[in-house]
């Protein structure tokens, strides 16, 4: 059918270490606001939001991500057709094999268009025109493909020599061969020469195709990804796949597993101002820059200071003084100071921090739960002090601590309280104190958040002195 809806899927599962200190593994780089008001995952979605060309989206999320994933899109109204939770990363091939099955057993002809969920697509016009082509090259049996039209000679992306034109599909291209990141010089004569495309790891073809292509390609993932499926329960508003399965899943890219072993590969060339926001450098191209070629997000001040990015979080004071292409990223907990040119070696931070044990590599100060978040104010011996937010309508578990007391204090909003037999609301600057041993839940009735100060004391504060009763989240730590 040529009026048949097209499927978004979007992969949200990877880390995007090369955003550190502001992307890490627990709150990745597209759940953040990187290129405008919203995210970087809410972009993606809103994108492919027309109900007359797609269905609501599917998405393919890490299951730490969770409750941060359906929040975001609680945020802009969306209600997905589902949300898929991966146990472990394996990269694009699973996903998309999962997706493809999903949709396949509703509609084999059923049109998928894959898309990860940290790019930045600044031009919709020539975005929903390539999608447009590429829903032609699919319904012809294509595995499609989004070439993004080379501006400058680029090292840190595969490439696609587009072949033959097809005789038709207006508008795309036989795909001639797959090129892997090249050096310099090969990235500046395939600039040279044309025909060739940043490979931007955005696919549109039919699930039915996609499944037959990983059956002669990649039946390993193929199989994997159907027994994942197949094993998968249900919990509360996520499907989540076998963790047994999966994880024998070979872990592969879509490109290395299916594009670059079929014949039936094209290409729809495109100029849609794209950016995988792959680095800093990447977010410094795409920023607005002063007379000195600075880009600056926060608290910062510049004095002699040129071609450099400059970003403050959480209010922290950035201030440089002669310097040049530098990089400087400053959180609550960490700072990042390293040359332009360097701004693809971050990750080899994170590897360190992470051989080191150090918690900034994965998570940040602020910790999410389904209920909201909660992030450190102050510790010492014997005492914690916590910034506690709670979602409109969310409450905690119905929990005890053994070693610890906590006072809640009230900033804004109202707190329902729940103390062993009495149930109470605390309003704006209202205290009450929850003794060790006391079964105790605390819960926002209302349609605004909440927020309070939590002191905690005693002997243990750790977060695994915690009984629960009861939760609505199905938690069973944490």
């Amino acid at each position: 059918m040529a009026d048949r809806l097209i499927h978004p899927v979007v992969l949200s599962g990877g880390s995007g270490t090369r955003l550190w200190p502001l992307s890490r593994e627990l709150y990745p780089k597209q759940m953040h606001a990187l290129a405008g008001e919203r995210t970087l995952l809410q972009q993606t979605v809103l994108r492919a939001l027309d109900p007359d060309l797609f269905a609501p989206p599917l998405l393919i999320a890490n299951d730490e991500h969770r409750f941060v994933v359906a929040e975001q899109l609680r945020q802009i109204g969306v209600t997905p057709q589902a949300i898929v939770l991966e146990p472990v990363g394996r990269n694009t091939a699973p996903a998309a094999a999962v997706a493809a099955l999903m949709l396949a057993k509703a509609d084999p002809e059923a049109l998928l268009l894959l898309m990860p969920s940290d790019h930045v697509i600044a031009d919709q016009t020539a975005f929903r025109r390539a999608i447009d082509t590429a829903a032609a090259a699919a319904r012809a049996g294509r595995l499609a493909t989004f070439g993004i039209a080379p501006d400058r000679p680029e090292t840190g992306y595969g490439y696609i020599r587009a072949g033959a034109a097809l005789a038709d599909v207006a508008g795309a291209h036989a795909v001639d061969r797959f090129v892997e990141k090249p050096d310099i010089a090969a990235a500046e004569a395939m600039l040279r020469a044309g025909g060739h495309f940043w490979n931007g790891g955005i696919f549109l073809f039919r699930a039915g195709d996609l499944i037959e292509e990983m059956r002669r390609a990649a039946p390993a993932i193929l199989a994997a990804a159907d027994a994942a499926l197949e094993r998968a329960r249900r919990d509360l508003d996520f499907t989540r796949l076998d963790r047994s399965a999966f994880e024998a899943c070979p872990a592969r890219s879509i490109d290395y597993a299916v594009m670059e072993h079929t014949n039936r590969a094209a290409v729809v060339p495109v100029d849609m101002r794209w950016s995988d926001l792959g680095s800093w450098t990447a977010l410094w191209g795409i920023g607005a820059a002063d007379a000195d070629g600075n880009v600056t997000q926060g608290d910062t001040l510049h004095v002699e200071t040129a071609g450099s990015y400059l970003r403050s979080e959480d209010g922290i004071l950035v201030a440089t003084l002669g310097v040049r292409d530098l990089l400087v990223v400053a959180t609550r907990d960490a700072v990042l100071v390293a040359p332009r040119e360097r701004a693809q070696d971050v990750r080899l931070l994170v590897d360190r921090l992470k051989q080191a044990g150090s918690p900034v590599a994965s998570a940040h100060h602020r910790v999410f739960r389904p209920w909201g978040a909660y992030e450190s104010v102050d510790a010492g011996d014997g005492f914690q002090v916590k910034h506690i937010t709670v979602l409109p309508g969310q409450r905690l578990s119905l929990q005890r601590h053994a070693k610890r007391a906590e006072h809640w204090v009230v900033v804004r909003g109202t707190a329902r309280v729940t103390q062993d037999d009495r149930v109470f609301d605390l309003h704006e600057n209202q205290s009450t104190y929850i003794p060790p041993g006391a079964r105790h839940r605390l819960e926002n009735a209302t349609g605004e958040p909440l927020h309070l100060i939590e002191v905690q004391s005693g002997s243990y504060l750790g977060e695994d002195d915690i009984e629960r009763f009861d939760d609505v989240y199905g938690r069973v730590d944490g």
